[in-house]
C-alpha cells in the first residue's frame, strides 16, 4: 500500500521540477528549484494540506558548490505525514524567496537562517538579525566561522575574550558524588 506522501510527491512532480527524490527510514525529501519554492510551499499548504511548517533551517556544505541549503520541514496533521523540501543556494547568489506569506511561523525561522548563515529571504517583511546584534559582521553557524569566535569591537555588548570557565558556577566539579552533588547550580559560593 502506497503512503499518502507518495501520492503527494506524484502531485508535486506533475506540477514542479523535482531535482532529486530521497526516501530514507520512511521520510521523503525532495530537492527542488530555488525559484519555485514559494509557489511549491503554497501548493503543499493549500492543495495537499501541509498546514504546518515544523522547521526551516540552513545548512552549510562548506567546500561544495552550491555551498548552502535551506531545508523546509512540513507536516500534514490529519494524516500525520511529514515532507521535507530542500533547495540549494550558491554563495554568489545567497537569496531565496520568502515563505512567510505561506506560514507565519516562517518569519522567525527565516530571520534565524539569515542571522546565522547570511541567507537572505526576498520579500520577507522584517529581515533583521534575531540573535546577534545589528551590525555584527559575521554569520556564526557557517563552517568557516572559528569555534573560539571572533574578537568584538563592542565589549559592552558581547565578550571580547574567551569566557573564563575554571571554577565558574556552571562548571561540573570532578568527584565521586552523585549527579545531584556534581550539579554545578547546586554548589554554594
Amino acid at each position: 500500500m502506497a503512503s499518502k506522501v507518495s501520492a503527494d510527491v506524484t502531485a508535486i512532480e506533475k506540477k514542479f521540477a523535482v531535482l532529486k527524490k530521497t526516501e530514507f527510514r520512511g521520510e521523503t525529501t525532495l530537492l527542488v528549484e530555488r525559484a519555485q519554492i514559494a509557489e511549491l510551499c503554497r501548493f503543499c499548504k493549500d492543495e495537499l494540506g501541509y498546514t504546518y511548517l515544523t522547521d526551516l533551517s540552513g545548512v552549510d556544505h562548506f567546500g561544495e558548490e552550491p555551498r548552502f541549503e535551506v531545508v523546509y520541514e512540513l507536516c500534514q496533521f490529519e494524516r500525520n505525514e511529514h515532507l521535507r523540501l530542500k533547495i540549494r543556494v550558491s554563495e554568489d547568489a545567497l537569496s531565496v524567496p520568502t515563505v512567510s506569506g505561506v506560514w507565519a511561523t516562517a518569519d522567525w525561522h527565516e530571520r534565524e537562517a539569515y542571522d546565522m548563515f547570511g541567507i537572505k529571504f526576498d520579500g520577507h517583511p522584517d529581515l533583521r538579525r534575531i540573535l546577534m546584534w545589528e551590525g555584527y559582521p559575521y554569520f556564526p553557524l557557517r563552517k568557516d566561522f572559528p569555534l573560539a569566535g571572533k574578537p568584538s569591537d563592542m565589549p559592552e555588548v558581547a565578550f571580547s575574550a574567551a569566557a573564563p570557565l575554571a571554577g565558574g558556577p556552571f562548571v561540573t566539579a570532578p568527584s565521586e558524588g552523585s549527579t545531584e552533588e556534581r550539579e554545578p547550580r547546586s554548589r554554594e559560593f
